[in-house]
């Protein structure tokens, strides 16, 4: 039996668990023979001190065994691919890749959650289409995978119950910003879940968790160690967040941009970060070069293979897909430039925060999303405006909430004489 303050100290001290210490912590903690504190604790140790690879495994394979797992390939008798996001502004791709990769012939299986703060989740954005079932029994989702090739659900309590309590408790110990304990997260999720290819979207910048290059490789490094260790083919793309993902930001008009996207008329950095992550995922399930791979996944958007995937999946979830479905908000407002020139800067958090305001996000897990507001950036980085013309518009519940938030949508722009050099939505690809 663990003396759980020894470990605490030895790790307070910058030494090193075992394997079966390691397990043997989070596993009791899970089962309730070890206290709240003794885990705040021992987080706040890992902390200042981290974690080594090994142990970062261990932790995390514990955390796997927490509860059930799902082996997908073993189920459906093919690799089936996930994608993973770090979370950011107007984050729609899921919605765009999961359907180019069915579409391709590669199934498609994510367990996805709730947005908190000012990065929507992708469960937040599908509950905007009317009758849309997010919560589907294992089985279900499994057979959903195998037969439509395409199914997007909430994690069901069985998987990985250690991450949830967990994360609760890092959440309220100022514990959450470490990498190990992050990757840990992720990636015991991804693993639990069954998928066998994985690309993980770490966003870097303004609106997303990593400010910088250094600490999104770092985490991406140790998210892909975790995936070799598991067996998982895994692809980092450490991708711009800025300024927001695409031009909708907010959840029923990022399923608008997702269904613009999919018929071949989506913005382009949304467009190209889906292409290139959708060709990853088709390349590592399905063995052929990259060329190949990018060269299908374009062919199934061009022919419109990719939006009936899309349909069919919605559908097999209960959800109306056509775009008249979704939800409208009743008040919406332009916000104009106040002077010649170009977009130099548009602040992700700061759009992020004004939708959150209106609606489109939560300050805390137990408050409502109204599905239809959000702000939807008209022009973006680089783009040259004219005093008068319009920047953004505000989609919102009533003139008050509009007028509570048009002067952070202004501010979030910045306008400069000289355009900005071109800097494409993928900084860099780990693998």
């Amino acid at each position: 039996m663990i003396r759980p303050a020894e470990l605490i100290q030895r790790k307070r001290d910058g030494g090193e668990l075992s394997d079966e210490e390691l397990s043997e912590l989070i596993l009791g903690y899970t089962r309730g023979e070890i206290p709240d504190y003794q885990l705040a604790a021992f987080c706040m140790a890992v902390y200042f001190r981290g974690l080594s690879a090994r142990e970062t495994y261990a932790l995390t394979d514990a955390m796997v065994r927490s509860g059930e797992t799902i082996d997908l390939h073993a189920e459906i008798g093919r690799p089936v691919a996930d994608k993973h996001s770090t979370g950011g502004v107007g984050d729609k791709a899921s919605l765009v890749v999961g359907p180019l990769v069915a579409a391709c012939g590669v199934p498609f299986g994510k367990m996805s959650g709730r947005g908190l703060g000012h990065t929507g989740g992708t469960l937040d954005k599908l509950e905007s289409i009317p009758g849309y079932r997010v919560e589907l029994s294992r089985d279900e989702f499994v057979l959903q995978v195998r037969d439509v090739g395409l199914a997007v659900i909430g994690q069901t309590a069985e998987l990985v119950p250690a991450d949830k309590q967990l994360y609760a408790l890092r959440d309220v110990t100022a514990t959450v910003e470490n990498v190990s304990l992050i990757a840990a997260s992720i990636m015991s999720k991804k693993i639990a879940a069954g998928a066998n290819a994985i690309v993980l979207d770490v966003k870097v910048g303004d609106g997303a968790f990593m400010k910088s290059l250094d600490d999104a490789r770092a985490l991406a490094g140790a998210m892909l160690e975790l995936g070799r260790r598991a067996g998982r083919r895994v692809v980092c793309e450490l991708t711009d967040m800025d300024q927001p993902l695409g031009r909708a930001v907010g959840n029923a008009l990022e399923i608008r941009e997702a269904l613009a996207a999919l018929s071949g008329d989506g913005p382009p950095d949304l467009t190209e970060l889906a292409i290139d992550a959708s060709a990853h995922l088709v390349e590592l399930c399905d063995g052929m070069d990259a060329g190949e791979a990018r060269a299908r996944v374009e062919s199934v958007l061009r022919d419109g293979s990719a939006l009936d995937a899309y349909e069919r999946w919605i559908r097999a979830q209960g959800g109306d897909p056509a775009e008249d479905a979704l939800p409208r908000a009743p008040v919406t407002k332009t916000v104009t430039a106040d002077r010649d020139g170009y977009v130099g800067r548009l602040g992700a958090l700061a759009i992020g925060t004004a939708a959150m305001r209106l609606g489109a996000g939560r300050t805390t897990k137990d408050d409502t999303i109204d599905h239809a507001v959000g702000i939807v950036c008209l022009r973006k980085r680089g783009d040259r405006v004219k005093a008068g013309e319009a920047l953004a518009e505000i989609h919102a519940r009533d003139q008050a909430a509009v007028d509570a938030v048009a002067d952070e949508v202004r501010e979030a722009y910045e306008l400069v004489d000289t355009a900005p050099p071109d800097r494409g939505v993928v900084l860099e690809t780990l693998s």
